[in-house]
């Protein structure tokens, strides 16, 4: 059985880590550079950086802060928000980042999947889908969580493997900063409908959260962001309760 990731995510506002909840009420929570260097000798398997306004304000992801973060850490990196076009994935991959991430652009360019994936390989675009539970479904929003796209997630996750997208960074909005446990259902429903990884996402709050996810999400890996900010948890504890539960981790 293939390991589980354990992934640190470090949403970025002028240049600095800030947490919110569910998408609203966003404080401080330090500085990339340094919350990365600790993830790096803590163990973290990998580090997302998200730059939550980029499209709202027509901004690309910031290079300082890619640089500064890649600096800091011998995992892989994952960088999204305002990545709009070619340019913009080159200018995030030539400043440190291993894989880009997707999420308003890929829905308004699916063609831009196929892009990067030709010119990088799949294994380094992500496809971000942000869902909130609707009518018995899961509903697709974008523009950092504020524009209905009118798609459910599930069949949105689906179009974006076949357009060669190599992940799933799967968000519940409505779990989002709740510390209440991953939307379990939600992220079943999209792992079981395709053949690459799902990260799960929203709503982290004790290590059990993440055996919950693993085991009845069907995730291939699970992201957070304040938990580990806050060291609520050390990622050694969550690794080692994981692997009590039969979990594969890399340790």
């Amino acid at each position: 059985m293939l390991t589980k990731r354990i992934i640190a995510c470090m949403d970025v506002r002028d240049g600095q880590v800030v947490k919110g909840v569910q998408f609203q009420q966003l404080r401080h929570a330090g500085d990339p550079a340094a919350l990365a260097r600790r993830y790096n000798v803590e163990g973290i398997d990998e580090v997302v950086v998200l730059d939550i306004t980029a499209t709202l304000e027509s901004r690309q992801a910031l290079a300082r802060t890619i640089h500064a973060v890649a600096q800091e850490i011998f995992l892989p990196l994952t960088v999204g928000g305002g990545i709009r076009s070619e340019d913009d994935a080159a200018a995030a991959i030539d400043a440190g980042a291993d894989k880009v991430s997707l999420n308003t652009a890929a829905l308004r360019q699916p063609d831009l999947i196929t892009t990067l994936a030709r010119r990088y390989g799949s294994q380094a675009v992500i496809c971000a889908i942000d869902a909130k539970r609707r009518d018995g479904g899961f509903a697709v929003y974008v523009r950092s969580g504020t524009t209905d796209a009118a798609r459910d997630a599930v069949a949105w996750a689906r179009e974006a493997e076949s357009r060669g997208a190599g992940e799933i960074l799967l968000t519940s909005m409505d779990r989002d900063g709740t510390k209440a446990g991953f939307d379990c259902e939600m992220t079943a429903a999209v792992s079981d409908a395709v053949d690459i990884p799902v990260i799960a996402s929203g709503g982290a709050g004790s290590v059990d959260h993440f055996a919950d996810v693993f085991t009845r999400g069907h995730a291939d890996a699970a992201l957070a962001a304040s938990i580990f900010h806050y060291a609520e948890s050390s990622v050694s504890e969550l690794k080692r309760h994981l692997q009590a539960h039969g979990i594969p981790v890399r340790l």
